[in-house]
């Protein structure tokens, strides 16, 4: 299993975006440092809160800063542009990544931004199946590509750059709806999954399960298969060393992220929303967030890795629920503890101290032995080495 972050993100109003926009940025250094392996960024245009209007610019940016850690549009969304355009950038930034780019797409979830633009947002999901076969067509290399819709055209189209990966690394978003995973296993492309661990503690069908089958099911009909470790799935999460102090760390914004993501989601939080605790209480419930330990967050995890028969990348959603500085030290507790957990990268080590515990004290009593050995056998050499008059 990998880890990884995603913003959409979702920054207070109220607060200035020139350093949010660098705390983005920040993090990503971070995660880079700690070892995650993914890092995603969101496109949207209204709102107040979601503030990144283009995903590549934050990569552009965040691939100067990092070394290894791969970079993810956390979505672009396609029918905000023309695919032809889309893509030129796309395969330009996948060069300046050196190939660490993820190409996440999406149909867009904010009304708002559709209808600024004169689209109509019921539309969006048919748009954005159009473009992406259009997508798809033009990296197959194989020719000329001509298409006509009532939104875009292209006449004998052609990329002149390939990406710097081969192939590129598609992911289609999932979150409730049939059509992403359906368009993913259309054309053979990963899935990143939103909302992913919605209900898994009510015992609930979860859209895990859901979304894996329908694109396993596509993609059999395409003559593809769907590969799941391009499977990047998402969960709302902060830790600390105990539950209580994570519960009083989010106390920072979670309230007023929840009035806003139920503005924007169907998402039902029926309590007080100016209680922290209880809604702290249905998140954790239903299984939407982790707001606790490490050992908690493991828990949550190989709970949707057995709902969901296996993913490849499990992602925290950022959310400026807790202040940045505890929001960093969360990051670096889950790299030291959760991390290690999954990828065993600890386990030969503690193989090894629990083998030294059950020795029965081999090494303290071999140590002592060599210990009087070595100064008995320093006596006499002192002793060898004393003149007659000496002694």
């Amino acid at each position: 299993m990998k880890f990884g972050a995603l913003l959409f993100p979702f920054h207070h109003p109220m607060e200035d975006p020139t350093l949010q926009l660098e705390g983005d940025l920040d993090l990503a250094e971070l995660c880079d440092r700690l070892g995650f392996d993914e890092f995603w960024f969101g496109e949207h245009h209204s709102g107040g809160w979601q503030i990144i209007a283009s995903p590549e610019l934050m990569i552009a940016a965040a691939a100067q800063r990092t070394r290894r850690i791969r970079l993810g549009t956390g979505v672009a969304t396609l029918s905000y542009h023309h695919p032809f355009l889309l893509l030129d950038r796309i395969v330009q930034l996948d060069h300046l990544t050196r190939g660490r780019l993820i190409f996440g797409v999406g149909s867009g979830a904010l009304p708002l931004d559709a209808t600024m633009i004169g689209h109509d947002p019921m539309q969006a999901r048919r748009m954005m199946a159009e473009s992406l076969e259009a997508i798809t067509a033009l990296l197959r290399y194989d020719g000329p590509v001509t298409r006509k819709t009532d939104w875009f055209e292209l006449d004998r189209a052609v990329l002149h750059l390939r990406p710097f990966q081969w192939p590129l690394d598609i992911r289609v978003a999932a979150f409730k709806s049939p059509s992403g995973p359906q368009l993913a296993g259309r054309y053979g492309a990963g899935l990143v999954s939103f909302g992913a661990s919605a209900a898994i503690g009510t015992g609930s069908e979860n859209p895990l399960r859901t979304a894996a089958g329908i694109a396993e099911t596509e993609a059999r009909q395409a003559g593809l298969s769907f590969d799941r470790s391009r499977w990047s799935v998402m969960s709302l999460m902060h830790v600390a060393e105990t539950e209580a102090q994570a519960r009083a760390e989010v106390r920072h914004g979670l309230t007023e992220y929840i009035k806003y993501i139920r503005q924007i989601l169907p998402m039902n939080v029926p309590v007080d929303l100016d209680d922290p605790e209880a809604v702290i209480d249905v998140l954790m419930t239903t299984g939407t967030a982790v707001i606790g330990t490490p050992e908690q967050a493991i828990r949550h995890i190989e709970k949707m890795w057995e709902l969901s028969g296996g993913f490849g990348t499990f992602l925290i959603e950022q959310s400026d629920i807790a202040d940045p500085h505890a929001t960093r030290r969360s990051y670096e507790l889950f790299a030291r503890r959760v991390i290690p957990y999954f990828t065993a990268s600890t386990w030969p080590r503690v193989q090894a101290y629990q083998a030294e515990l059950q020795s029965g004290g081999l090494t303290r009593r071999t140590m002592a032995a060599a210990q009087a050995k070595a100064g008995v056998e320093y006596s006499h050499e002192v002793a060898d080495r004393r003149t007659p008059h000496e002694q």
